[in-house]
């Protein structure tokens, strides 16, 4: 059965507790270590793109669709590598977090010291500032 919390207390329970429990650290890093499984993934497709690992590629079809496509080709692969650096620092990112959780300090604020809530973790596992932080930094 769920506890019944006013928004006073959960506040009160909240300033008191420094740091998630081991069980709540263990199933955050369950959910950084899904999502990092997927980025790698992701990361190493836009990777084979760039380096034409893919196989999908222009060198043999006739030279008339060669030249239409180029300007396509160049663009995409602009966009695979955008995307793929993105890619790296959201795995750098998590990697940082799995390395919070090792040292027990995963779901601190690091702005206010606060826990960050739980929802907001799950939702964006990575995060290392509370809704608070993030707003006041935005503005």
């Amino acid at each position: 059965m769920r506890k019944k919390y006013t928004l006073k207390k959960y506040i009160l329970e909240m300033e008191i507790k420094k740091r998630y429990s081991d069980e709540d650290l263990a199933e955050f890093k369950e959910i950084i270590l899904k999502k990092l499984a997927q980025a790698q993934e992701s990361y190493e497709m836009y990777k084979g793109i760039l380096n034409h690992s893919d196989g999908n590629d222009i060198f043999d079809t006739s030279p008339t669709f060669k030249v239409m496509e180029e300007g396509a080709n160049v663009m995409s692969k602009e966009e695979a590598g955008q995307i793929a650096e993105r890619q790296l620092k959201y795995i750098e990112s998590l990697q940082y977090a799995l390395l919070r959780i090792e040292n027990k300090t995963y779901g601190i604020c690091r702005e206010t010291g606060e826990l960050i809530d739980k929802q907001r973790l799950k939702s964006v596992p990575h995060a290392t500032l509370s809704i608070h932080a993030k707003n006041k930094q935005s503005k």
